[in-house]
């Protein structure tokens, strides 16, 4: 008989991304797979290898919004409601969580009804949904060694995992780094997470038109941007007399890394982890708003490698980013460096850690 994992997640590409590796390792095994995920979520789970979705109701709130956190509640009560009418259909052998208001529902409903279940953080912060459940759920899995508020007991029995990747990220581990050659062009890849960001769609631009002619005419850049900013950043490229090519989404998004150089992105886990596995250098900038800092956190943990530079949202300028990017850009020998200590933090074999303790944990009595 076939075993059943409810894999809840939602909310973002950062959440969904690595749940689909998961199901992607726990399906070659012959799981059965059950995604439940809310409406934000649906909208990145179009490839995701699901038999059957649980769609369920799940909210956030502001903190200090009390009507917020009223109505959150509610709607997450709900969603426990919609969750255990499906568990007791599907008779879940596992119920595993990727954190995020969407995986509430689901793993309350799992805990009220005894079934076994796994949480994986793919912060090196504890995110606020997980520090909940942590104490109660059977097993705990993070993609760093790093994970700061958490209590003492879940850091001690946390399994250091990684974050799950496609497999198309995860055949860019065997890849080698070359740096560019000389005077040959140098490829540039500009990120900005499955949510988008103003700052790298607007600065990059006008940064990379600040470089040496010498630099400049070597550049080929390849930048996600926001579909208002795309003719202002196609002009200001072709005004500096750079190759670049601009775009909402890249979707080949494995072919762009393997070819790029440098990269420059937020440093959301699965942004951080796909880099660390491709081994590419990074200039990473954490989104300021971020809670708890975890945006920092996580790429402080590349940065301490030696893989990254990090730039703080409150310091960087047009001339700050110009003036980092032309050290960088000049000094392939650093590249390769950066290179290596991005590849130091991979865990390339992260979808079947995680398959492996979700396995575990499904078979305890």
């Amino acid at each position: 008989m076939s075993r059943t994992a409810v894999v809840a997640a939602g909310g973002t590409g950062g959440h969904l991304f690595p749940a689909q590796a998961l199901a992607e390792a726990l399906t070659a095994r012959g799981w059965r797979v059950v995604l439940a995920t809310d409406d934000r979520g649906a909208r990145y789970a179009s490839e995701f290898p699901a038999e059957e979705r649980i769609a369920l109701s799940a909210a956030t709130y502001r903190p200090g919004d009390p009507v917020g956190m009223a109505r959150a509640a509610a709607e997450v009560w709900r969603g426990v409601g919609q969750a255990r009418r499906a568990f007791a259909r599907l008779r879940p052998n596992v119920v595993v969580g990727f954190g995020g208001y969407p995986s509430l529902p689901a793993l309350l409903a799992a805990l009220s009804a005894g079934r076994r279940t796994v949480i994986h953080e793919q912060n090196a912060v504890l995110g606020r949904v997980n520090r909940l459940l942590a104490p109660r759920v059977n097993a705990v899995a993070c993609a760093f060694p790093t994970l700061q508020l958490a209590r003492p007991e879940v850091k001690a029995r946390a399994q250091v995992v990684g974050i799950p990747v496609r497999p198309e990220i995860r055949a860019l581990y065997e890849a080698a780094y070359e740096p560019p050659a000389p005077d040959g062009e140098i490829r540039v890849l500009i990120t900005g997470g499955s949510q988008g960001a103003r700052l790298l769609s607007e600065l990059p631009p006008p940064a990379f038109a600040k470089l040496p002619e010498e630099l400049r005419v070597r550049l080929s850049v390849q930048q996600q941007t926001r579909p208002e900013g795309m003719d202002q950043a196609r002009n200001a490229y072709a005004d500096a007399l750079i190759k670049a090519e601009i775009a909402p989404f890249f979707r080949d998004m494995a072919s762009r890394l393997r070819e790029a150089h440098l990269v420059i992105g937020r440093s959301g886990a699965g942004t951080v982890c796909e880099f660390a596995v491709a081994g590419k250098p990074a200039i990473l900038v954490p989104l300021a708003i971020a809670l708890d800092d975890d945006q920092g956190q996580n790429a402080r943990v590349m940065a301490e490698a030696g893989g990254a530079e990090i730039a703080r949202e409150n310091q960087l300028s047009v001339d700050s980013m110009a003036k980092a990017l032309t050290t960088l850009l000049n000094n392939p020998e650093r590249l390769v460096k950066m290179a290596a200590g991005a590849r130091s933090i991979a865990k390339p074999d992260a979808a079947e850690r995680l398959a492996d303790l979700v396995e575990k944990t499904a078979a305890r009595k």
